[in-house]
Protein backbone atom coordinates (compact mmCIF):
# COMPACT_ATOMS: atom_id res chain seq x y z
CA UNK A 1 0.00 0.00 0.00
CA UNK A 2 1.30 3.38 -0.96
CA UNK A 3 0.26 6.85 1.23
CA UNK A 4 -0.23 8.78 -1.76
CA UNK A 5 -2.68 8.14 -4.71
CA UNK A 6 -1.09 10.94 -6.98
CA UNK A 7 2.15 13.20 -6.76
CA UNK A 8 2.68 15.93 -8.50
CA UNK A 9 6.10 18.17 -9.83
CA UNK A 10 5.80 21.43 -11.66
CA UNK A 11 4.60 24.98 -11.78
CA UNK A 12 2.69 26.60 -8.92
CA UNK A 13 1.88 30.29 -9.30
CA UNK A 14 -0.25 33.30 -9.03
CA UNK A 15 -2.85 33.66 -11.86
CA UNK A 16 -3.63 37.18 -12.21
CA UNK A 17 -7.43 36.81 -13.45
CA UNK A 18 -9.50 40.24 -14.92
CA UNK A 19 -12.83 40.60 -12.88
CA UNK A 20 -14.06 43.61 -14.34
CA UNK A 21 -13.19 47.46 -13.94
CA UNK A 22 -12.42 50.27 -10.89
CA UNK A 23 -14.40 53.31 -10.70
CA UNK A 24 -11.79 54.91 -13.19
CA UNK A 25 -12.19 51.85 -15.77
CA UNK A 26 -8.66 50.24 -15.00
CA UNK A 27 -8.71 46.36 -15.27
CA UNK A 28 -9.04 45.17 -12.23
CA UNK A 29 -7.73 41.32 -11.17
CA UNK A 30 -8.19 38.73 -8.50
CA UNK A 31 -5.01 37.05 -7.32
CA UNK A 32 -5.98 33.29 -8.19
CA UNK A 33 -3.65 30.27 -6.98
CA UNK A 34 -2.99 28.43 -9.88
CA UNK A 35 -1.15 26.65 -11.93
CA UNK A 36 -1.81 23.26 -13.86
CA UNK A 37 -0.49 20.28 -11.74
CA UNK A 38 -1.80 21.33 -8.59
CA UNK A 39 -4.77 22.40 -10.42
CA UNK A 40 -5.26 18.30 -10.92
CA UNK A 41 -4.23 17.58 -7.60
CA UNK A 42 -6.76 20.19 -6.03
CA UNK A 43 -9.37 18.21 -8.34
CA UNK A 44 -8.26 14.93 -7.21
CA UNK A 45 -8.25 15.89 -3.47
CA UNK A 46 -11.78 16.98 -4.21
CA UNK A 47 -12.80 13.28 -4.92
CA UNK A 48 -11.17 11.78 -1.76
CA UNK A 49 -7.54 11.08 -3.19
CA UNK A 50 -4.72 11.48 -1.09
CA UNK A 51 -2.29 13.88 -3.37
CA UNK A 52 0.85 15.53 -2.52
CA UNK A 53 3.10 18.37 -4.64
CA UNK A 54 6.78 19.31 -5.68
CA UNK A 55 7.65 22.52 -6.35
CA UNK A 56 8.90 26.08 -5.45
CA UNK A 57 7.70 29.39 -4.54
CA UNK A 58 9.08 32.46 -3.61
CA UNK A 59 9.38 33.41 0.23
CA UNK A 60 6.76 35.97 -0.44
CA UNK A 61 3.64 37.21 0.36
CA UNK A 62 2.25 35.03 -2.78
CA UNK A 63 4.39 31.78 -1.95
CA UNK A 64 3.01 32.27 1.25
CA UNK A 65 -0.77 32.17 -0.19
CA UNK A 66 -0.18 29.53 -2.17
CA UNK A 67 1.18 27.32 0.52
CA UNK A 68 -2.26 28.01 2.69
CA UNK A 69 -4.27 27.32 -0.82
CA UNK A 70 -2.66 23.91 -1.86
CA UNK A 71 -3.48 23.04 2.38
CA UNK A 72 -6.28 24.37 2.39
CA UNK A 73 -7.56 21.56 -0.48
CA UNK A 74 -6.13 19.11 0.92
CA UNK A 75 -3.13 18.77 -1.07
CA UNK A 76 0.48 17.18 1.05
CA UNK A 77 2.67 20.86 0.87
CA UNK A 78 5.54 19.06 3.13
CA UNK A 79 7.54 19.27 -0.44
CA UNK A 80 6.61 22.79 -1.15
CA UNK A 81 10.41 24.79 -1.49
CA UNK A 82 10.58 28.49 -0.46
CA UNK A 83 13.05 30.13 -2.73
CA UNK A 84 15.05 32.91 -0.52
CA UNK A 85 15.73 35.17 -3.48
CA UNK A 86 13.50 34.44 -6.40
CA UNK A 87 9.92 35.72 -5.98
CA UNK A 88 6.64 33.92 -6.67
CA UNK A 89 5.98 32.85 -10.63
CA UNK A 90 2.88 35.23 -11.57
CA UNK A 91 1.04 35.09 -14.78
CA UNK A 92 -1.93 37.30 -16.37
CA UNK A 93 -4.40 35.94 -17.78
CA UNK A 94 -6.26 37.87 -20.39
CA UNK A 95 -9.70 36.32 -21.03
CA UNK A 96 -11.58 37.15 -24.12
CA UNK A 97 -16.11 36.77 -24.73
CA UNK A 98 -15.63 33.37 -25.62
CA UNK A 99 -14.19 32.15 -22.19
CA UNK A 100 -10.44 31.64 -23.98
CA UNK A 101 -7.30 33.21 -22.40
CA UNK A 102 -3.82 35.09 -23.39
CA UNK A 103 -1.09 34.48 -21.01
CA UNK A 104 1.88 37.20 -19.69
CA UNK A 105 4.48 35.50 -17.64
CA UNK A 106 6.47 37.41 -14.84
CA UNK A 107 8.81 34.68 -14.51
CA UNK A 108 12.21 35.71 -15.68
CA UNK A 109 13.30 33.94 -13.88
CA UNK A 110 10.19 32.51 -11.39
CA UNK A 111 10.78 30.78 -8.25
CA UNK A 112 8.91 27.61 -9.57
CA UNK A 113 11.91 27.64 -12.54
CA UNK A 114 14.11 27.56 -9.37
CA UNK A 115 13.64 23.48 -7.91
CA UNK A 116 16.72 21.61 -7.88
CA UNK A 117 17.21 17.80 -8.40
CA UNK A 118 18.32 17.71 -4.72
CA UNK A 119 14.64 18.88 -3.42
CA UNK A 120 13.11 16.26 -4.92
CA UNK A 121 12.38 13.53 -2.91
CA UNK A 122 12.33 10.29 -4.56
CA UNK A 123 10.84 8.78 -1.54
CA UNK A 124 7.69 10.56 -2.08
CA UNK A 125 7.24 9.59 -5.94
CA UNK A 126 7.92 5.59 -4.24
CA UNK A 127 5.02 6.08 -2.72
CA UNK A 128 2.69 7.36 -4.62
CA UNK A 129 0.39 5.09 -6.97
CA UNK A 130 0.64 7.89 -9.62
CA UNK A 131 3.06 10.36 -10.63
CA UNK A 132 1.74 13.23 -13.02
CA UNK A 133 4.08 15.80 -14.66
CA UNK A 134 4.01 18.44 -17.63
CA UNK A 135 6.33 20.69 -19.87
CA UNK A 136 6.82 24.08 -17.73
CA UNK A 137 9.24 22.51 -16.04
CA UNK A 138 10.85 21.52 -17.96
CA UNK A 139 11.33 25.14 -19.92
CA UNK A 140 15.27 25.63 -18.22
CA UNK A 141 18.02 23.15 -17.42
CA UNK A 142 17.67 22.89 -13.89
CA UNK A 143 14.19 22.55 -13.01
CA UNK A 144 14.16 20.23 -16.58
CA UNK A 145 16.94 17.95 -14.20
CA UNK A 146 15.22 18.28 -11.19
CA UNK A 147 11.61 16.76 -13.64
CA UNK A 148 13.43 14.36 -15.25
CA UNK A 149 14.75 12.62 -11.98
CA UNK A 150 11.32 13.00 -10.46
CA UNK A 151 10.62 10.86 -13.65
CA UNK A 152 13.12 7.85 -13.31
CA UNK A 153 12.23 7.23 -9.47
CA UNK A 154 8.69 7.15 -10.71
CA UNK A 155 9.35 4.37 -13.21
CA UNK A 156 11.74 2.73 -10.55
CA UNK A 157 8.75 2.27 -7.86
CA UNK A 158 6.13 1.09 -10.85
CA UNK A 159 4.09 4.60 -10.29
CA UNK A 160 1.45 4.96 -13.43
CA UNK A 161 3.69 8.12 -15.32
CA UNK A 162 0.91 10.80 -16.21
CA UNK A 163 1.96 13.61 -18.55
CA UNK A 164 -0.02 16.60 -19.70
CA UNK A 165 2.50 18.65 -22.31
CA UNK A 166 0.56 22.28 -20.91
CA UNK A 167 1.99 24.11 -23.93
CA UNK A 168 2.59 27.54 -22.98
CA UNK A 169 4.68 29.19 -26.57
CA UNK A 170 5.76 32.46 -24.50
CA UNK A 171 7.82 30.40 -21.89
CA UNK A 172 9.85 28.61 -24.47
CA UNK A 173 13.57 30.00 -25.94
CA UNK A 174 11.96 28.13 -29.22
CA UNK A 175 9.08 25.66 -29.94
CA UNK A 176 11.61 23.44 -31.55
CA UNK A 177 13.11 23.03 -27.62
CA UNK A 178 9.67 22.51 -26.63
CA UNK A 179 8.88 19.64 -28.94
CA UNK A 180 11.91 17.67 -27.51
CA UNK A 181 10.77 18.00 -24.22
CA UNK A 182 7.16 17.05 -25.17
CA UNK A 183 8.68 14.27 -27.01
CA UNK A 184 10.46 13.49 -23.79
CA UNK A 185 7.14 12.95 -21.68
CA UNK A 186 5.64 10.88 -24.39
CA UNK A 187 8.42 8.73 -24.50
CA UNK A 188 7.83 8.18 -20.72
CA UNK A 189 4.24 8.35 -20.23
CA UNK A 190 1.85 6.10 -19.45
CA UNK A 191 -1.32 8.31 -19.20
CA UNK A 192 -1.26 11.28 -21.80
CA UNK A 193 -3.89 14.34 -21.59
CA UNK A 194 -3.50 16.51 -24.87
CA UNK A 195 -5.71 18.68 -26.45
CA UNK A 196 -6.57 19.58 -29.83
CA UNK A 197 -4.55 22.19 -30.61
CA UNK A 198 -1.34 20.38 -28.92
CA UNK A 199 -1.75 17.63 -30.93
CA UNK A 200 -1.96 19.58 -34.19
CA UNK A 201 1.13 21.72 -32.93
CA UNK A 202 3.27 18.27 -32.27
CA UNK A 203 2.19 15.76 -35.13
CA UNK A 204 1.42 18.30 -38.12
CA UNK A 205 -1.95 16.82 -38.55
CA UNK A 206 -5.13 18.05 -38.88
CA UNK A 207 -6.98 14.59 -38.24
CA UNK A 208 -6.83 13.73 -34.46
CA UNK A 209 -7.01 9.81 -35.35
CA UNK A 210 -3.71 10.41 -37.94
CA UNK A 211 -2.02 12.54 -34.86
CA UNK A 212 -2.51 10.36 -32.57
CA UNK A 213 -1.21 7.35 -34.71
CA UNK A 214 1.58 9.34 -35.40
CA UNK A 215 2.43 9.23 -31.92
CA UNK A 216 1.24 5.64 -30.66
CA UNK A 217 4.10 4.63 -33.70
CA UNK A 218 6.70 6.34 -31.66
CA UNK A 219 5.55 6.03 -28.36
CA UNK A 220 3.72 3.07 -26.59
CA UNK A 221 1.14 4.86 -24.65
CA UNK A 222 -1.74 2.78 -22.75
CA UNK A 223 -3.91 5.61 -22.76
CA UNK A 224 -4.35 8.70 -24.47
CA UNK A 225 -7.21 11.04 -23.52
CA UNK A 226 -7.81 14.15 -25.93
CA UNK A 227 -9.54 17.32 -25.17
CA UNK A 228 -11.41 18.82 -27.82
CA UNK A 229 -13.22 22.14 -25.54
CA UNK A 230 -16.22 22.70 -27.57
CA UNK A 231 -16.35 19.20 -29.22
CA UNK A 232 -15.91 17.09 -26.07
CA UNK A 233 -13.30 14.53 -25.51
CA UNK A 234 -11.61 11.30 -26.62
CA UNK A 235 -10.04 8.16 -25.79
CA UNK A 236 -7.76 6.44 -27.49
CA UNK A 237 -6.78 2.71 -25.78
CA UNK A 238 -5.47 -0.39 -27.34
CA UNK A 239 -8.40 -0.45 -30.38
CA UNK A 240 -10.82 1.40 -28.65
CA UNK A 241 -11.74 4.90 -29.56
CA UNK A 242 -14.41 6.46 -27.72
CA UNK A 243 -16.09 9.64 -27.52
CA UNK A 244 -18.21 11.54 -24.86
CA UNK A 245 -20.07 14.95 -26.10
CA UNK A 246 -19.33 18.43 -23.87
CA UNK A 247 -21.44 19.69 -21.40
CA UNK A 248 -21.96 23.12 -22.77
CA UNK A 249 -22.91 25.91 -20.33
CA UNK A 250 -24.84 29.50 -20.94
CA UNK A 251 -22.84 31.31 -18.13
CA UNK A 252 -19.43 29.71 -18.68
CA UNK A 253 -16.82 32.63 -17.93
CA UNK A 254 -13.36 31.34 -18.29
CA UNK A 255 -11.59 27.69 -19.54
CA UNK A 256 -8.93 28.20 -16.42
CA UNK A 257 -8.26 25.16 -15.15
CA UNK A 258 -10.33 23.06 -17.56
CA UNK A 259 -8.49 20.99 -19.40
CA UNK A 260 -6.93 20.30 -15.71
CA UNK A 261 -9.71 19.27 -14.00
CA UNK A 262 -10.68 17.06 -17.05
CA UNK A 263 -7.33 15.34 -16.80
CA UNK A 264 -8.18 14.96 -12.79
CA UNK A 265 -11.10 13.11 -13.60
CA UNK A 266 -9.49 10.83 -16.07
CA UNK A 267 -6.66 9.86 -13.54
CA UNK A 268 -9.74 9.20 -10.77
CA UNK A 269 -10.78 6.79 -13.00
CA UNK A 270 -7.58 5.01 -13.54
CA UNK A 271 -7.30 4.93 -9.73
CA UNK A 272 -10.16 2.96 -9.31
CA UNK A 273 -9.84 0.13 -12.50
CA UNK A 274 -5.90 0.71 -13.44
CA UNK A 275 -4.79 0.42 -16.66
CA UNK A 276 -4.88 -3.06 -17.48
CA UNK A 277 -8.70 -3.82 -18.18
CA UNK A 278 -11.00 -0.67 -19.59
CA UNK A 279 -13.20 -1.37 -21.50
CA UNK A 280 -15.33 0.66 -23.72
CA UNK A 281 -18.22 1.54 -20.75
CA UNK A 282 -15.63 2.59 -18.71
CA UNK A 283 -13.37 5.16 -20.60
CA UNK A 284 -16.87 6.60 -21.82
CA UNK A 285 -17.88 7.01 -18.13
CA UNK A 286 -14.64 8.08 -17.57
CA UNK A 287 -15.15 10.92 -20.83
CA UNK A 288 -18.29 11.80 -19.30
CA UNK A 289 -17.83 12.79 -15.88
CA UNK A 290 -14.53 14.62 -16.55
CA UNK A 291 -16.40 16.63 -19.41
CA UNK A 292 -19.20 17.44 -16.85
CA UNK A 293 -16.54 18.29 -13.97
CA UNK A 294 -14.69 20.51 -16.94
CA UNK A 295 -17.87 22.40 -17.99
CA UNK A 296 -18.82 23.56 -14.32
CA UNK A 297 -15.08 24.83 -13.87
CA UNK A 298 -15.44 27.15 -16.83
CA UNK A 299 -18.60 28.87 -15.13
CA UNK A 300 -16.22 29.59 -11.79
CA UNK A 301 -13.59 32.37 -11.87
CA UNK A 302 -10.09 30.23 -11.18
CA UNK A 303 -9.73 26.89 -10.26
CA UNK A 304 -7.90 25.32 -8.04
CA UNK A 305 -10.21 26.86 -4.85
CA UNK A 306 -13.52 26.27 -6.65
CA UNK A 307 -13.04 22.52 -7.92
CA UNK A 308 -16.83 20.53 -7.97
CA UNK A 309 -17.39 18.15 -5.65
CA UNK A 310 -18.41 14.97 -7.16
CA UNK A 311 -21.80 15.48 -6.10
CA UNK A 312 -22.55 18.77 -8.15
CA UNK A 313 -20.66 16.45 -11.16
CA UNK A 314 -23.13 13.73 -11.11
CA UNK A 315 -25.93 16.17 -10.57
CA UNK A 316 -25.04 17.70 -14.15
CA UNK A 317 -25.20 14.66 -15.90
CA UNK A 318 -28.02 13.51 -15.03
CA UNK A 319 -29.74 16.63 -15.77
CA UNK A 320 -28.86 16.25 -19.41
CA UNK A 321 -29.79 12.66 -19.70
Amino acid sequence: MKNYDVTALGELLIDFTENGKSGQGNPLFEANPGGAPCNVLAMLSRLGHRTSFIGKVGKDFFGGQLKEAITEVGIDAANLCMDEEIHTTLAMVHTYPDGDRDFSFYRNPGADMMLTEEEVSEELIADSRIFHFGTLSMTHEGVRNATKKAVAAAKRSGAIVSFDPNLRPPLWKSLEDAKQQVAYGLSQCDVLKISDNEIQWFTGREDFDEGVNELRSQHNIPLIVLSMGKDGSRAYYKDLRVDAAPFLQENTIETTGAGDTFGACCLHYILQYGLEDLDEEKLRQMLTFANAAASIITTRKGALRVMPTRQEVEELIKSRQ
